[in-house]
């Protein structure tokens, strides 16, 4: 009796609970939940999602949070659809050209995570503001470049890639689980994860034991932005082009799936396998929500609850303890 309360005090365990409720319930409303075709459209929608969870986990355990995951995605999958639609204008080879687009919007994503590192570290801005300024001007950037439109006429192949495979998977979001694995591999047993829970909880403590702070943070903000470049070129591939809309409210959706992974917003905790168990609710539930016939302007506010449920539960248990 002692292992099964100890079993429902585990943070995944109910979150994976959670997920295997909505997919009942889903189903029951609608069995057509129940299939590879619909399975394989979560996974999609979940792949860019986590990529943006999983470096926005990061920053929030290191105690910072990063707002301009959303435009990153957009700007990224812009820069490299413009790129591209160049080289396939001259005929080059696509798998080459997809290379360089990917490159691209991982150097862009790599860009905006810099000057997110330098406004909190040497501009000495707060996080929510440096971050909240870059997502302006990166919003203002995908309007500006592309006048509120797709930029496409890029290389064709890219939905053949597109196309699921192994189950739901199809070879991009094979490639997601690879990066969330590693990440996760790198936040719970090396180094730079340990520096960075060390960081988040306790900052000074973190400069007195000898951790770099800046460096580490720098580091940090990069790997978010890195990862949105390449949620950017995901979203190319999957759409074809490079769209403003692409990432809108993704910082939203980021944030959702890491405080519902059971990651405290005050920073110093948290585990990679709840951000993505999160981000997996998140996209299951938008899924479901439209299958069941529920309208999409729906789903913001079941992000919201969800949001507000998971923060409620935190400090619950935090108050328990106490």
């Amino acid at each position: 009796m002692k292992e099964v309360r100890e079993l429902f005090k585990n943070q995944q365990f109910i979150l994976v609970l959670v997920l295997a409720a909505m997919i009942a319930f889903f189903t029951f409303k609608n069995p057509i939940f129940f299939t590879n075709d619909v399975f394989a459209n979560i996974v999609s929608d979940w792949a860019p999602v986590v990529l943006m969870a999983v470096g926005q986990t990061y920053v929030i355990i290191s105690g910072g949070i990063d707002l301009s995951v959303g435009s990153t995605v957009g700007l990224s999958g812009i820069a490299a659809a413009f790129a591209m639609r160049a080289m396939t204008q001259h005929s080059v080879n696509q798998d080459l050209t997809l290379a360089v687009g990917t490159l691209i919007a991982l150097a862009v994503g790599i860009a905006i995570g810099l000057v997110n590192a330098f406004l909190i570290n040497k501009a000495r801005i707060v996080p929510f503001v440096a971050t909240l300024a870059t997502l302006g001007a990166a919003r203002g950037l995908c309007i500006v470049t592309t006048g509120g439109g797709p930029v496409g006429e890029g290389p064709q192949k890219g939905f053949k890639y597109s196309v699921a495979w192994l189950g739901p998977f199809n070879t991009p979001a094979l490639m997601v689980v690879v990066i969330v694995i590693v990440a996760g591999l790198f936040m719970h047993k090396a180094k730079f994860g340990r520096y960075n829970y060390a960081i988040g909880s306790n900052t000074f403590a973190a400069r007195g034991a000898g951790i770099n702070v800046k460096r580490h943070l720098t580091k940090v903000y990069v790997l978010s932005g890195a990862l949105s470049g390449l949620a950017g070129m995901y979203f190319y591939i999957r759409l074809g082009s490079g769209s403003p809309s692409s990432g809108a409210s993704g910082e939203l959706m980021a944030i959702a799936a890491v405080v519902i992974g059971g990651t405290s917003l005050a920073g110093g905790t948290g585990r990679m396998s709840g951000t993505v168990i999160g981000a997996l609710i998140l996209t299951t539930v938008t899924s479901g929500l439209i299958i069941i016939g529920v309208a999409p302007n729906w789903k913001d506010v079941v992000v919201a609850v969800l949001i507000a449920g998971a923060v409620f539960t935190q400090g619950l248990r935090t108050w328990t303890k106490d």
